[in-house]
């Protein structure tokens, strides 16, 4: 090709380049693996703005949320595609809970909506109702219980080693088990499921995998040497996904979470 043929084929992808869209494109396109940014998933307040290599299961795990409550809130669809730059609110706002709603203005006057207020007196509501929701409240809790425990998940412990430390109830107590072993030793999944996190961008965690086992289930894998999967990526019951390390930790362990509807919970409770 001549000098001249060079210049016009330049020019033209110039040209093509220039009338492209500029939308920014979706996390899920950029990214497809292990994160290679640099910054933390830093939660402060009711919004979070997207970097490149987020996910919102990530920034939901991140907040102690369901993914698909903080979907919901942003009228985000699966498969829960989002954006560099795009903000994600985690909690309703005030308006949205209907608390006090504001109307247009009257007479240059504000007016607020006005909520229809129980005035009759505690003593004599009927007794056999508050008996009948106190047992309806019982019978739900029980039940919450067992379908928190009793669930169809096939759990598998992640990894050979000794049990350093537990989870606690306490608010800023630890939220899982701390397995402990020699660098390498292998990080396996508690139970089959998809690659829904594969990074080190959460604060604390160092080499993450977070594995979605079901709608209301999800295991998080903390603190790995080498990270073996990628997101998207179906693993059985008992594959390797990781090997042992120390990223973000001081010593050599996996801490190991499950998570219920965005809530930690004890794993000791699944695990045989």
């Amino acid at each position: 090709m001549g000098g001249r043929g060079i210049v016009l084929l330049c020019l033209a992808s110039l040209i093509g380049a220039c009338s492209s869209d500029h939308r920014p494109a979706p996390v899920t396109t950029l990214y497809s693996g292990n994160t290679t940014s640099k910054h933390k998933i830093n939660i402060a307040g009711n919004s979070y703005k997207v970097k490149k290599g987020d996910t919102l299961f990530a920034i939901a795990f991140s907040a102690n949320k369901d993914v698909r409550t903080v979907a919901k809130i942003n009228n985000i669809k699966s498969p829960y595609t989002i954006y560099p730059g795009q903000t994600i609110y985690l909690n309703y706002s005030k308006k949205q809970n209907g608390t006090r709603k504001k109307q247009p203005s009257v007479n240059g006057r504000t007016q607020y909506s006005k909520r229809k207020v129980n005035k009759t007196p505690k003593k004599e509501l009927d007794r056999s109702k508050q008996r009948g929701y106190v047992q309806r409240q019982a019978t739900k809790k029980s039940t919450n219980s067992k379908s928190l425990y009793n669930n169809k998940v096939r759990w598998k412990w992640p990894a050979e080693g000794k049990v350093t430390r537990r989870f606690s109830v306490k608010e800023n107590g630890y939220k899982g088990l701390e397995i402990s072993n020699r660098p390498g030793t292998s990080v396996n999944a508690a139970a089959g499921g998809i690659v829904v996190y594969a990074g080190s961008a959460l604060r604390g965690y160092g080499n993450l995998i977070i594995l979605k086992h079901t709608d209301d289930y999800l295991s998080a894998y903390a603190h790995n040497a080498k990270i073996l999967v990628k997101e998207q990526q179906k693993v059985k019951v008992g594959e390797k996904i990781a090997e042992m390390g120390s990223t973000d930790a001081t010593k050599t362990a996996l801490r190991f979470e499950i998570r219920f509807k965005g809530q930690a919970v004890n794993p000791a409770k699944y695990l045989p």
